[in-house]
């Protein structure tokens, strides 16, 4: 039938994922809910089986011996179905009076409903249930199901910092939880307290950023032995009260040199669903047409490394503000771009990355700053700048000849990207080099863009965030600049100059036909 996730007896890939930690355990009522799930149609491989024995360990007191569970897997493995058969043992077996799924999304809770309508709807077919006993609610914002035999109920949700307040429930499913912050956690964890036996359980792939993501940080360092974790910190120990498995591969986004993302074993180690739901075929295209980072962290489950601070120059509110309306709602391809750009690169201080950015007026005058590339390193910069002046024909290509990204005027020379003969008019395409009032002028402008709302927008980029959160400052030339000597500060350098070149330099005006200078005399 439709429900069938993948025959049972075929291959699953490794069935243990790198991290692996909880309390130690005899008794447990997984198996039970795998039974249930069957007879439900929904086949669950024996690393899902696993997940479901980690979450119904039972302690010496019979309750839940994990208040909190923790599945980190790349997307499309199957970790829904894993929270499924948890829902309908909770429902169906172990009398949990209201179970709370939320989502990031309101249309993934929706999926979530339907699915799950799906396999109450089986196992009524299949007569291992009352049909006249589960009453569907259908209500926009208010989807589940009721049980009226025992008043139990499922809660679909979207999750806002408010989900939650009011209700007491006994299992809080967090889906998409990379999207869980804070706030939420706040709002939904005092719903459990009055309850005797309740649980959280997390399913997600890693944060998208060093700075969102919170929750999941702390589950990482309480979960993995190997997570980093301040040098002021006492050693890891388990804790008690919480299973965490976490398949993605060791490392951060930020240092991918020693990783061979191109490895069909790695694909395997972290994909406990290839091949059966997921084919290697199609994650060598993924290789092939994704970044390298977004593939690291989609596909293979790795993590960006940590923002350690916050910079306090531009409120987290505000920048969370200045998210493109696109990006926000979801739908990055429908972003507005500007029809001329400035390409902009930076070398960080430490010569461990090199960034390329954008900046652009859009046509209503908002300026869109984007990250092109930030990659390990800085050979490859000059010829892939050469690359987007022959795709884009920027208005400037800008770098600084002082400190780090000094070092790679001779190639860019080489390639054409030369420095402007008149620094006051430069030509379309020129290299333009800001001197140090220049640096301390686009600071100014950077802030004022982001402060004034409605005049830049960014597309919430992880490399741009870490770098705002990380952020000192410097004086300079009379005035403020980025601390270049900040390692992580690169992207944001980047998108500060472009913002200056767009608002402050100028191509020199067209030169007009001795017709057209007629044309003015007459009018």
């Amino acid at each position: 039938m439709s429900l069938l996730t993948s025959p049972p007896g075929l291959p699953t890939g490794p069935r243990r994922p790198r991290v692996d930690t909880h309390a130690p355990y005899e008794l447990t009522y997984g198996p039970a809910a795998v039974r249930l799930a069957e007879a439900a149609g929904l086949f669950l491989d024996p690393w899902q089986q696993d997940s479901l024995h980690r979450m119904l360990a039972l302690d010496e007191r019979g309750r839940w011996r994990h208040f909190e569970v923790a599945e980190l897997v790349a997307r499309q493995n199957g970790k829904g179905s894993i929270l499924e058969a948890r829902v309908l043992a909770g429902l169906l077996l172990f009398g949990e009076r209201l179970i709370m799924w939320s989502a990031h999304e309101y249309k993934t809770a929706i999926e979530l409903f339907l699915r799950v309508k799906q396999l109450i709807a089986a196992l009524v077919e299949a007569g291992e249930i009352d049909g006249s006993d589960i009453k569907v609610i259908h209500t926009n914002g208010e989807q589940g199901f009721e049980r009226l035999s025992t008043g139990q109920r499922i809660k679909f949700i979207a999750r806002s910092k408010d989900s939650g307040r009011g209700f007491s429930g006994d299992l809080n499913i967090i889906d998409e939880a990379y999207a869980y912050t804070p706030a939420q956690q706040s709002a939904l964890m005092p719903t459990m307290s009055a309850r005797t036996n309740p649980q959280i359980v997390y399913a997600s792939s890693p944060p998208l950023d060093g700075i969102s993501g919170e929750v999941l940080f702390a589950l990482r360092e309480r979960g993995d032995p190997t997570a980093p974790r301040p040098a002021d910190a006492p050693p890891w120990q388990q804790d008690e009260s919480l299973a965490y498995r976490d398949w993605g591969a060791a490392g951060d986004l930020e240092n991918l040199d020693g990783i061979d993302l191109g490895d069909p074993e790695l694909w395997a180690q972290t994909n406990p669903a290839l091949p059966t739901r997921i084919s290697e075929q199609f994650v060598g295209r993924e290789f092939r047409a994704m970044s390298r980072e977004h593939f690291a962290r989609e596909r293979i489950g790795i993590w960006p490394r940590r923002a350690t601070g916050r910079s306090g120059v531009i409120p987290d509110e505000v920048w969370r503000n200045r998210i493109d309306p696109a990006v926000q709602a979801g739908d990055p391809d429908r972003v507005v771009r500007p029809g001329d750009v400035v390409f902009v690169v930076q070398v960080n201080a430490t010569r461990s990355h090199t960034t390329i950015a954008a900046v652009g007026a859009r046509p209503d005058g908002t300026l869109l700053v984007s990250i092109v590339e930030h990659r390990p390193g800085t050979h490859w910069a000059p010829p892939r700048l050469a690359e987007l002046k022959r795709r884009h024909s920027p208005l400037f290509i800008v770098a600084q000849d002082k400190g780090p990204t000094g070092s790679l005027f001779t190639d860019l020379a080489d390639l054409g990207i030369v420095e402007a003969e008149d620094r006051e008019r430069p030509r379309r395409g020129d290299l333009v080099v800001p001197w140090a009032a220049d640096v301390a002028v686009a600071y100014g402008l950077f802030i004022d863009a982001v402060v004034d709302m409605g005049r830049l927008c960014h597309l919430d980029e992880g490399p741009l965030n870490v770098a705002l959160a990380e952020a000192k400052t410097r004086p300079l030339a009379g005035g403020t600049a980025w601390d270049y000597t900040v390692p992580t500060v690169g992207p944001l350098l980047a998108v500060t100059l472009g913002t200056w070149a767009v608002l402050a330099v100028r191509l020199p005006p067209a030169r007009r036909s001795a017709y057209e200078d007629e044309e003015l005399m007459v009018v």
